[in-house]
C-alpha cells in the first residue's frame, strides 16, 4: 500500500476515533478565512473555499460557525491576516516531509516546527529540498460504503481522475490539480459530499519502514506537527510494511 494512502487510511481511522474537535474546527475555520479572503466568499464560485466547506461538514461542524467565519471576511471583520507558508525537510532516517500552514506569526511557527525537527532528529531545509520528491495532486476520499470499488473507480475515471484506491473503510481518488475543482463536482454530484477533498502532496518513490520502533517514532514526529495551531496539512515519502502496518 503506498505511503500517502497508508496515512490517509490510519489516519481516517484515528480521526473517527480521538481528533481533538477544537482543535480541528480551529484549523478549518482558519482555512475557510484564507480562501474566502483571497477569492470570492461564495462556494459556487470559490473552488478553495469550497472544498474547505466540504471539509467542515465531514468534521460534523456546525453550519453556523461556517456561515459565521465567511461574513466576518466579507464585513472586514475577519481579524488576522494568515500568510500561507510550506516548510520542506527530513525526518529521522530520511523521510522527505512537506508541511504546509497558515500563520500569523511567520517567526512564531519556523521555531516551533524547526524545534519539532530537531527534537525527533530530523533537518528542516530550504523550500524546494524535498518538494521535487512529490507531486502536487488534488486527492479526494470517499467513505467506501457508498460504492464497490468497481463503481468508484469507474466513475472517477469518467470524469478525469487519474487514479483510484480502494481500501476497507474508504476510496481515495486522484486526479491532476487543473481537473480537480471538475472531479470533485462531479461526484458529489453522483454521490454526496467526501469526507475530505483538497489539493496535498504524493510522493514519487516512497521508503519502506519495516521497522516497528522507526515507525512509531515516525507517527509520532507527524502527530506532534499536526498538533501544532498553524500547520494544516503534513506529507511524508513513507510507506510501512504489511507487518508494521498491521501493529500500528
Amino acid at each position: 500500500m503506498a505511503g500517502h494512502s497508508q496515512f490517509a487510511n490510519i489516519k481516517h481511522r484515528k480521526n473517527a476515533q480521538d481528533a481533538k474537535r477544537a482543535k480541528l474546527f480551529t484549523k478549518i475555520l482558519r482555512e475557510i478565512t484564507v480562501a474566502a479572503k483571497t477569492g470570492q466568499p461564495d462556494p459556487e464560485f470559490n473552488p478553495r473555499l469550497r472544498s474547505a466547506i466540504i471539509e467542515a461538514r465531514a468534521n460534523n461542524m456546525p453550519k453556523d460557525r461556517v456561515d459565521a467565519a465567511i461574513k466576518k471576511v466579507i464585513s472586514g471583520n475577519e481579524g488576522d491576516n494568515f500568510e500561507e507558508i510550506r516548510y520542506e525537510g527530513y525526518a529521522n532516517g530520511g523521510i522527505a516531509i512537506i508541511v504546509e500552514a497558515l500563520t500569523d506569526n511567520r517567526n512564531r511557527t519556523a521555531g516551533e516546527v524547526r524545534s519539532i525537527f530537531s527534537k525527533s532528529g530530523g533537518s528542516l531545509g530550504e523550500t524546494g529540498s524535498v518538494g521535487f520528491l512529490f507531486d502536487h495532486i488534488g486527492i479526494i476520499q470517499f467513505d467506501a460504503k457508498i460504492a464497490s470499488s468497481e463503481e468508484i473507480l469507474e466513475s472517477a475515471i469518467e470524469c478525469g481522475a487519474s487514479d483510484v484506491e480502494s481500501f476497507e473503510n474508504l476510496h481515495i481518488i486522484y486526479c491532476e490539480v487543473d481537473d480537480f475543482s471538475s472531479v470533485r463536482d462531479t461526484m458529489i454530484n453522483k454521490y454526496g459530499d467526501p469526507t475530505s477533498a483538497k489539493l496535498d502532496w504524493k510522493a514519487k518513490d516512497l521508503i519502506e519502514i519495516n521497522n516497528l520502533e522507526q515507525a512509531e517514532k515516525l507517527m509520532k514526529f507527524i502527530d506532534a506537527l499536526e498538533d501544532l495551531d498553524d500547520v494544516q496539512l503534513v506529507t511524508g515519502n513513507y510507506s510501512f510494511s504489511q507487518d508494521v502496518l498491521e501493529k500500528l
